[in-house]
């Protein structure tokens, strides 16, 4: 990227946030603070009014409106992609929000954009697998919750427990959403149990925005959330590489392992696991380690080879008795 389109990228981005920090800048372009600074003065002397706050960032000054932006086409066909995902993998209300999103992006691409756009349309698709159907689901929660998130209100909600069969009615103060095993799952303050609950979203059967507030500072954020749950579970890290021809094999069963990541190592898919579970992950490893090696833990390296070891014991020991 040149420096000029890097200058326009970085107005695009501090108009996109109250506050931008340096270091984010930095991050996002591969630069050198002191390239960061450069840049900011070079938008100064254009007559942009930043105001620039050492330890806090920059911010453009209120009032201060720029003309609107026109997409590229790479970038128009990526919102073109995120909406096929959209429509697949939320609810009927955040699907509805994001196609007006999309009319207004439309609206101001070029001709030759827009009829890129039609063209490309047919050639990207979203599949929806059985889980990933009632994900979905019949309710419309997301955008409340993401409002009441918002304005910090208290949720009631009814909700249905699949481990002890039971519904409760509680009253919870929203943390964040996240998308994981195929579900959306609601993280939030129960003030029934007087502690953090995970809600899968399409258990919810009822929900009503209440009138009362809470502050959400003395909440972590969803990231810290995780990040904590991650190491209150005790889940350890297992990177196995497997051949790209059973791959396709492993596309649903991963997820119930605790799938995390990939990438593409030579010919092998190199994947990224958290488990809690060393013992159930080798064994499920077992149905086809004849075509992966384990990258890390030892632990899991050396289960693997105790149960191998096992089974021709036993093995052996059955055939010395015909």
């Amino acid at each position: 990227m040149n420096r000029i389109d890097r200058i326009s990228a970085i107005l695009i981005q501090l108009q996109s946030r109250r506050v931008v920090k340096a270091g984010d800048i930095a991050e996002r372009f591969n630069i050198s603070l002191r390239t960061v600074y450069r840049d900011i003065k070079t938008l100064e002397e254009a007559g942009i009014p930043l105001i620039g706050e050492a330890g806090v960032g920059y911010s453009i000054m209120d009032g201060y409106r720029l003309p609107p932006v026109m997409f590229t086409r790479e970038e128009a066909t990526a919102f073109l992609t995120a909406e096929k995902f959209v429509e697949k993998l939320t609810d009927a209300s955040t699907n509805a929000q994001y196609q007006s999103a999309m009319y207004k992006v439309r609206a101001i691409l070029k001709t030759s954009e827009k009829d890129a756009l039609e063209n490309l349309d047919g050639s990207i698709e979203v599949m929806k697998s059985h889980s990933q159907r009632r994900a979905a689901g019949t309710n419309d929660h997301i955008q409340t919750i993401l409002d009441s998130i918002i304005h910090k209100k208290v949720l009631c909600i009814d909700y249905f427990a699949a481990h002890n069969q039971e519904n409760t009615r509680r009253d919870i103060e929203p943390v964040g959403v996240v998308y994981l095993d195929a579900f959306w799952h609601l993280i939030a303050y129960c003030r029934l149990r007087n502690d953090y609950r995970d809600f899968r979203i399409d258990r919810i059967r009822k929900l009503v925005v209440t009138d009362n507030s809470y502050n959400s500072s003395k909440h972590p954020t969803l990231k810290a959330y995780i990040a904590q749950t991650i190491k209150e579970k005790d889940l350890q890290m297992v990177v196995i590489r497997v051949d790209k021809e059973i791959y396709n094999y492993l596309e649903h069963q991963k997820y119930y392992s605790g799938f995390i990541s990939e990438k593409n190592v030579g010919n092998k898919i190199e994947m990224t696991f958290l488990t809690a579970f060393i013992e159930g992950f080798a064994r499920w490893y077992m149905m086809f380690g004849d075509h992966a090696e384990i990258i890390k833990p030892d632990t899991l390296k050396d289960r693997v080879a105790e149960i191998i070891t096992a089974i021709s014991h036993k093995n052996l020991q059955e055939l010395n008795s015909y």
